[in-house]
Protein backbone atom coordinates (compact mmCIF):
# COMPACT_ATOMS: atom_id res chain seq x y z
CA UNK A 1 0.00 0.00 0.00
CA UNK A 2 1.27 3.40 -0.82
CA UNK A 3 0.41 6.45 1.53
CA UNK A 4 0.90 9.86 1.36
CA UNK A 5 1.55 12.44 3.99
CA UNK A 6 1.81 16.07 3.45
CA UNK A 7 4.10 17.66 5.88
CA UNK A 8 4.79 20.98 7.00
CA UNK A 9 6.31 21.99 10.38
CA UNK A 10 2.92 21.87 11.80
CA UNK A 11 2.08 19.32 15.11
CA UNK A 12 -0.71 18.02 13.04
CA UNK A 13 1.34 16.77 10.24
CA UNK A 14 3.60 15.51 12.85
CA UNK A 15 0.71 13.79 14.07
CA UNK A 16 -0.59 12.63 10.59
CA UNK A 17 2.85 11.18 9.76
CA UNK A 18 2.72 9.57 13.51
CA UNK A 19 -0.80 8.22 12.52
CA UNK A 20 0.44 6.58 9.00
CA UNK A 21 3.02 4.65 10.74
CA UNK A 22 1.39 3.68 13.64
CA UNK A 23 -1.77 2.38 11.45
CA UNK A 24 -0.19 0.90 8.32
CA UNK A 25 3.21 -0.64 9.61
CA UNK A 26 3.78 -2.30 6.65
CA UNK A 27 2.97 0.33 4.30
CA UNK A 28 5.29 2.41 1.58
CA UNK A 29 4.93 5.98 3.31
CA UNK A 30 5.95 8.91 0.80
CA UNK A 31 6.06 12.40 2.60
CA UNK A 32 5.80 15.20 0.84
CA UNK A 33 6.13 19.06 1.63
CA UNK A 34 4.66 21.22 -1.19
CA UNK A 35 6.18 24.82 -1.80
CA UNK A 36 3.67 27.68 -2.19
CA UNK A 37 5.41 30.28 -4.56
CA UNK A 38 2.39 32.79 -3.78
CA UNK A 39 3.43 32.97 0.26
CA UNK A 40 5.86 35.60 0.11
CA UNK A 41 9.06 35.63 2.14
CA UNK A 42 10.47 38.82 3.71
CA UNK A 43 13.97 39.39 4.58
CA UNK A 44 16.63 41.94 4.98
CA UNK A 45 16.31 43.62 1.98
CA UNK A 46 12.19 42.97 1.33
CA UNK A 47 11.05 40.27 -1.53
CA UNK A 48 13.50 37.76 -2.03
CA UNK A 49 13.99 37.02 -5.88
CA UNK A 50 11.72 34.26 -7.10
CA UNK A 51 15.02 31.61 -6.93
CA UNK A 52 16.17 32.62 -4.11
CA UNK A 53 12.89 31.85 -1.80
CA UNK A 54 12.41 28.64 -4.01
CA UNK A 55 16.32 27.61 -2.65
CA UNK A 56 15.37 28.81 0.87
CA UNK A 57 12.63 26.93 0.97
CA UNK A 58 14.15 23.89 -1.18
CA UNK A 59 16.44 23.85 2.14
CA UNK A 60 13.97 24.04 4.54
CA UNK A 61 12.16 21.51 3.38
CA UNK A 62 15.45 19.00 3.68
CA UNK A 63 16.04 20.13 7.36
CA UNK A 64 12.01 19.16 8.25
CA UNK A 65 12.48 15.58 6.44
CA UNK A 66 15.57 15.32 8.48
CA UNK A 67 13.43 16.23 11.81
CA UNK A 68 10.60 13.36 10.75
CA UNK A 69 13.12 10.85 9.58
CA UNK A 70 13.32 9.84 13.44
CA UNK A 71 9.34 9.40 13.26
CA UNK A 72 9.72 6.30 10.97
CA UNK A 73 12.77 5.18 11.88
CA UNK A 74 11.37 1.64 13.12
CA UNK A 75 8.61 2.03 10.66
CA UNK A 76 8.79 -1.77 8.57
CA UNK A 77 7.88 -0.21 5.15
CA UNK A 78 9.74 1.71 3.14
CA UNK A 79 9.95 5.38 3.38
CA UNK A 80 11.12 8.09 0.74
CA UNK A 81 10.70 12.00 0.45
CA UNK A 82 9.52 14.40 -2.23
CA UNK A 83 8.96 18.41 -2.78
CA UNK A 84 6.66 19.72 -4.94
CA UNK A 85 6.22 23.63 -6.06
CA UNK A 86 2.78 25.13 -6.12
CA UNK A 87 -0.81 25.42 -4.65
CA UNK A 88 -0.46 22.59 -1.60
CA UNK A 89 -3.43 21.38 -2.18
CA UNK A 90 -3.61 20.62 -5.92
CA UNK A 91 -0.09 19.20 -5.67
CA UNK A 92 -0.85 16.89 -3.62
CA UNK A 93 -3.83 15.43 -5.15
CA UNK A 94 -1.38 15.61 -8.31
CA UNK A 95 1.29 13.62 -6.57
CA UNK A 96 -1.64 11.01 -5.67
CA UNK A 97 -2.89 10.79 -9.14
CA UNK A 98 0.58 10.70 -10.75
CA UNK A 99 2.41 8.05 -8.14
CA UNK A 100 -0.27 5.61 -7.67
CA UNK A 101 -0.97 6.46 -4.10
CA UNK A 102 -3.67 4.41 -2.25
CA UNK A 103 -4.58 6.59 0.66
CA UNK A 104 -3.69 9.99 1.87
CA UNK A 105 -3.36 10.99 5.44
CA UNK A 106 -2.88 14.45 5.78
CA UNK A 107 -3.20 16.77 9.44
CA UNK A 108 -5.70 19.97 10.01
CA UNK A 109 -5.71 22.55 11.95
CA UNK A 110 -9.27 22.19 12.64
CA UNK A 111 -9.76 25.65 11.83
CA UNK A 112 -13.90 26.60 11.42
CA UNK A 113 -15.76 29.54 10.76
CA UNK A 114 -14.68 33.06 9.37
CA UNK A 115 -11.00 31.87 10.35
CA UNK A 116 -11.65 28.34 7.56
CA UNK A 117 -13.68 30.63 4.90
CA UNK A 118 -10.38 33.27 4.95
CA UNK A 119 -7.50 31.14 5.08
CA UNK A 120 -9.14 28.04 3.02
CA UNK A 121 -7.98 24.56 4.69
CA UNK A 122 -5.97 22.51 2.41
CA UNK A 123 -7.12 19.31 4.07
CA UNK A 124 -10.66 20.41 2.92
CA UNK A 125 -9.37 20.92 -0.76
CA UNK A 126 -7.70 17.78 -0.75
CA UNK A 127 -10.75 15.59 0.58
CA UNK A 128 -13.03 17.22 -2.05
CA UNK A 129 -10.93 17.07 -5.06
CA UNK A 130 -8.43 13.31 -3.94
CA UNK A 131 -8.85 10.56 -6.03
CA UNK A 132 -8.26 8.04 -3.26
CA UNK A 133 -9.49 7.51 0.38
CA UNK A 134 -8.32 10.67 2.45
CA UNK A 135 -7.25 10.12 6.43
CA UNK A 136 -7.76 14.02 8.12
CA UNK A 137 -5.24 14.12 11.61
CA UNK A 138 -5.93 16.57 13.95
Amino acid sequence: MEILVPIDDSDTARAALEHAVREHPDASITAIHAIDPSVSKYGDGGIYAYESVLESRQEDAADLFEDVAELVADHDGTYTTDTVVGDPAREIVTYADDHDVDHIVIGSRGRSGAKRVLLGSVAERVVRRAPVPVTIVR
